[in-house]
């Protein structure tokens, strides 16, 4: 106890006027980025609204960017929704419940999903805000990711507990911001991506899922607001949910898909 006096009397001598909650993210924010040191890039995958195909553009980003031969991790951090496991067909595959985590491999690719710690999938995760935060935390700081060229995030739909413990604790390179040619969709992106800005992350691109083929004007405004990028368009085809439904990754089973992705990829390599 005298020692939690003495760290706190510490703080507030070395930074007057500084609220505790704010330096303990600070303190926080060094933690992680010293234990993800190994990791060269991380990209959160994001959208404030659910079912535009965040899951989708995250994992086959990650299996595409392997494809290229980078080192890559995959985390879903939609705590209480995880879906990434069901996506690859993996729902059997457990992570031990001990600290620090170990991620499973499927494909040469490192997954961390708390869909691996529950017993059975289709229970829900009933969490508060805390518990998902700190949920975040241990990925983040007590998870054995080692050396990577990427960490791919899923992250979870909204602008309240989960995205912004992200944008506070993650040193992330930034933020690809995920839409579909529906209006709605293209709104709730750019609170996403707005949100991003407002707390210091980079917008590195919009990613237009469900698409023709070519961007809808929806997205088009949603670019131009969010002074970012088109990075590219993912076609809507009949063959990805069944692809989906099997755990069959798109990039590896689809050579449109993987076209698409890739250029995704030669974009997002032209940021520094």
């Amino acid at each position: 106890m005298a020692e939690e006096e003495q760290h706190r009397e510490h703080n507030h001598q070395h930074s007057p006027g500084m609220h505790p909650s704010f330096l303990r993210v600070l303190e926080q924010k060094k933690r992680v980025k010293q234990k993800l040191s190994g990791i060269k890039h991380k990209i959160g995958v994001y959208s404030a609204k659910g079912g535009v195909g965040k899951t989708t553009v995250a994992i086959n980003l990650a299996y595409a960017l392997h494809k290229k031969g980078f080192k890559v991790g995959l985390l879903d951090a939609d705590i209480d929704c995880p879906n990434v496991t069901m996506f690859l067909g993996i729902e059997d595959r457990k992570m031990e419940p001990v600290l620090p985590l170990k991620p499973i491999v499927y494909e040469d690719v490192k997954v961390a999903s708390t869909a691996m710690l529950v017993d059975e999938m289709k229970r829900p995760i009933i969490w508060r805000g805390p518990i998902v935060t700190k949920m975040l935390g241990d990925f983040f700081e007590n998870t054995e990711w080692g050396e990577l060229d990427y960490l791919i995030a899923d992250i979870s739909p909204g602008t309240s507990d989960g995205p912004l413990t992200i944008m506070q604790v993650l040193d992330l390179d930034g933020f690809i911001i995920v839409t579909n040619p529906e209006r709605v969709a293209g709104i709730n992106s750019m609170r996403s991506g707005l949100m991003a800005k407002r707390l210091g992350v980079a917008v590195l691109g919009v990613v237009e899922n469900m698409s023709s083929g070519k961007p809808s004007k929806t997205t088009e405004e949603t670019v131009k607001t969010l002074g970012t990028e088109l990075l590219g368009t993912v076609e809507r085809r009949k063959e990805f949910a069944e692809l989906t439904d099997k755990g069959k990754i798109h990039v590896a089973e689809d050579a449109g898909a993987q076209k698409e992705f890739n250029a995704i990829i030669d974009k997002l390599a032209k940021h520094p």
